[in-house]
């Protein structure tokens, strides 16, 4: 790829599209492929049709976090003040550890939060992102999940009443299956497609264990099996990079490059690849390139 920045290449006058606290895109799941939304401040920007013209993001020197507001110098947990990062459920070490949580022990962080994000019906799931994955999410964040991973395809495996059960079986079919996504194989576009009905049957039978002892624990509807068919998806990607490239606004507060796709949480530039949900609550300015002759816009 061809390294703007590096090589001083000029662009064409770029015009501010959005200035405010950078929040990780929105995307929806349409006929005609996965939807982006730019959002930054109060401002949402349609992305997909921004694809082939040269964008520029600025990191304008300050965070604030999203909790409180509080100006800090560091991202704690997408977006967080350091204080809020160690008081809040939302950050809490059960978050990433699901099966950790200890809300029956009385000692969540904040009861009320738990209760409406954890003691909520979860899906334990199938995901094709890099290769097949196992993974955990609320019932109401299905299908954002799967299209925030990259997932071309996901299928459910189990519908549980509460994300502790859901983290369960989880870390239980981890000795079978991975719970992670190689992100710089899911951006080269080198997953390959998989028979996600035939994953299911396999992971179903070897999970039968650990839902037979969360019957036993939690009650008969603690956990049913689902028979969903699978769900695919495409993404906006014009070319996929053949290196991978890693931007980071701490480093180079900005960058600029020509869109060439967006999947997951990360823009595709013909400068390298950037997770914009690992920037989420810094102070940015989204800036285009002036539309090309002929254009409308």
């Amino acid at each position: 790829m061809t390294d703007l920045l590096d090589q001083g290449a000029p662009l064409s006058a770029m015009n501010s599209l959005a200035e405010g606290p950078l929040e990780k895109m929105q995307v929806t799941s349409e006929e005609d492929g996965v939807q982006y939304h730019f959002r930054v401040g109060d401002q949402i920007i349609g992305a997909n049709a921004l694809i082939g013209r040269h964008l520029q993001l600025e990191h304008l020197g300050s965070i604030h976090c999203r909790h409180c507001g509080r100006k800090t110098s560091k991202s704690f947990s997408q977006g967080h003040c350091y204080p809020c990062f160690k008081k809040l459920a939302a950050c809490d070490t059960c978050i990433m550890s699901p099966e950790k949580c200890h809300y029956h022990l009385g000692t969540c962080r904040e009861p009320e939060w738990g209760e409406t994000h954890c003691l909520r019906p979860h899906w334990v799931y199938l995901a094709n992102s890099s290769g097949l994955k196992v993974g955990i999410t609320r019932r109401t964040q299905v299908p954002v999940r799967w299209m925030d991973q990259g997932a071309i395809a996901a299928i459910p495996l189990f519908e549980v009443s509460s994300r502790r059960i859901a983290g369960l079986i989880e870390n239980d079919l981890r000795q079978h299956v991975s719970d992670r996504t190689n992100w710089r194989t899911m951006l080269k576009g080198e997953t390959q497609e998989l028979n996600l009905n035939e994953a299911r049957q396999t992971l179903t039978a070897q999970a039968a264990d650990i839902v037979a002892d969360m019957h036993r624990r939690f009650g008969d509807d603690s956990v049913l099996a689902l028979q969903q068919e699978p769900v695919t998806f495409s993404y906006p990607v014009t070319e996929f990079p053949k290196k991978i490239t890693s931007h980071n606004l701490d480093k180079t507060p900005s960058i600029q490059g020509k869109l060439l796709g967006i999947k997951g949480q990360y823009l595709m530039l013909d400068t390298g690849v950037i997770n914009l949900r690992k920037f989420t609550a810094y102070q940015v300015r989204l800036s285009l390139d002036s539309a090309p002759s002929g254009s409308s816009q």
